[in-house]
């Protein structure tokens, strides 16, 4: 192996331009580790190594030429298999291929493809996107990179997408978020995820599941690679002067406003301890932790658990869009959403004011703290084997959820860092809460972060599976 893999995507990106380095040659690295760790892991629903050859000569071409198309140009970028990607099916996770409606690509994946970021492949899904745990019992479930003895999922529901950046094959990974869906397999894979604020990237070329919640976002391996591909895909931003800002970021005077409620309780061992650990250390380092209130949080939570608004979302667009795909849902899908055909028209829309008041509110609230602090998922990542079936999916899901859910139903951007790895030598992730809109400041607390504690590879270690 050429060690590719373990370069920043700021780095490759030099390299390139600098002309030390070709896409060829990063692309290679990474079907190298592909052919190597792939197998095992199962990232990808579908792999195209020649697809990716073949962008990265163009990117080597334009930059022969003098030519700039931005910070992707040349970097591997691993897409959810939710999202449409011209000249490749759809399947969303589900037995069959979508209609072509659903593989006209969206302005997302066309930005990634602008600037020729190679393209290895679509990773796999939850069908339709709609747990937190990772599981498909169509396709198979990604195995966690970290658990060398037992297959254990990757996290839901871009579940393939933490794993092809620990693979090797991708640099950056793009999935969706509806409750956590980014958060928690950056969380249990050790990579970092960013949820962004509902309504800032546009989700045309996106299989919808809860669109009043849906939300495009990035997974990478560092904070920078996902303030790098963040800017790189935002139209408001500018990536040179995004860059400037999370590097000028100290912990000192920071604001931690932390929650002695809900989001703490009943952590599988060594997740809240790694959490703690990783807070004292920026305590030492001059940030605050201050007592914090979150009502809302714990109230939307209670309204998540009875289905919240996702559940009659989607099956509503099943309903008028898919509904020969119904019969072959997975039984881990339609039990979330059994009571949703009952729902009667007046019960969503007090749900949905109620969503919409606590969000107001909510953001009002963090005005006092910089970002609010808590343990990403409170559970280890389950054996596969405890939760392919209902019996056990359910409560595991759900906690699985807890704790992101909360930063899509109050509609706040968030970020997830790996800090540690619990008693079963799985990944910990650390999230930070933030208002709407407050992106840059949000990726620039985390790197103050990064700086501090060190990368997921620094502080981690390399996951067994891909030594």
């Amino acid at each position: 192996m050429t060690g590719l893999h373990t370069l920043t995507i700021a780095e490759i990106g030099a390299k390139l331009r600098a002309g030390t380095l070709t896409a060829g040659a990063v692309v290679e690295a990474g079907i190298a580790r592909h052919d190597s760790y792939g197998a095992a892991l199962g990232a990808y629903k579908l792999w195209q190594p020649d697809a990716a050859r073949a962008t990265a000569g163009a990117a080597d071409a334009v930059f022969a030429a003098g030519g700039d198309l931005g910070p992707l140009q040349g970097i591997p970028v691993s897409i959810k298999d939710l999202f449409a990607v011209d000249g490749l099916p759809t399947y969303s996770g589900t037995p069959r291929r979508l209609p072509p409606e659903f593989e006209r690509e969206g302005p997302v994946v066309a930005a990634v493809r602008r600037q020729l970021a190679p393209i290895p492949g679509k990773t796999h899904t939850v069908e339709f996107a709609y747990g937190g745990l990772g599981v498909n019992n169509h396709w198979g479930t990604p195995r966690n990179p970290w658990d060398g003895a037992d297959h254990r999922v990757s996290g839901g529901s871009s579940s393939g997408a933490g794993v092809s950046l620990i693979e090797g094959s991708a640099h950056l990974a793009l999935g969706s978020d509806t409750a956590g869906s980014v958060r928690i397999p950056a969380s249990m894979t050790g990579n970092v995820g960013l949820k962004i604020t509902h309504g800032r990237w546009p989700l045309d070329g996106i299989t919808p599941l809860g669109p009043s919640l849906d939300t495009p976002g990035v997974l990478a391996r560092t904070v920078t690679d996902a303030a790098l591909g963040f800017a790189a895909l935002d139209p408001a931003t500018d990536a040179e002067a995004l860059m400037a800002e999370i590097g000028r970021a100290e912990l000192a005077g920071l604001r931690m406003g932390i929650c002695d409620d809900t989001f703490w309780q009943d952590c599988s061992p060594g997740v809240a301890e790694g959490v703690e650990a990783a807070l004292d250390e920026a305590v030492a380092a001059g940030a605050r932790l201050v007592p914090f209130e979150l009502p809302e949080g714990e109230e939307v939570y209670r309204l998540f658990r009875r289905g919240g608004i996702v559940a009659a979302e989607f099956y509503a667009f099943l309903s008028a869009r898919l509904p020969d795909w119904i019969a072959t849902l997975d039984p881990v899908v339609t039990a979330r959403f059994e009571n949703a055909r009952e729902m009667p028209a007046y019960e969503y829309v007090n749900r949905r004011h109620l969503i919409e008041r606590c969000s107001a509110s909510a953001d009002e609230r963090l005005e006092a703290v910089d970002v609010v602090v808590m343990p990403t998922v409170a559970i280890t990542p389950p054996r596969l084997a405890e939760v392919s079936a209902i019996e056990g999916y359910k409560e595991a899901n759900l906690m699985a959820l807890r704790n992101t859910s909360i930063g899509n139903m109050l509609t706040l951007c968030a970020l997830t860092i790996p800090v540690a790895l619990d008693e079963a030598g799985m990944p910990v992730g650390l999230q930070l809460l933030a208002r709407r809109g407050h992106e840059h400041r949000l990726l620039a607390i985390g790197r103050a972060f990064e700086r501090k504690l060190g990368t997921a590879r620094e502080r981690l270690g390399v996951a067994p599976l891909c030594r």
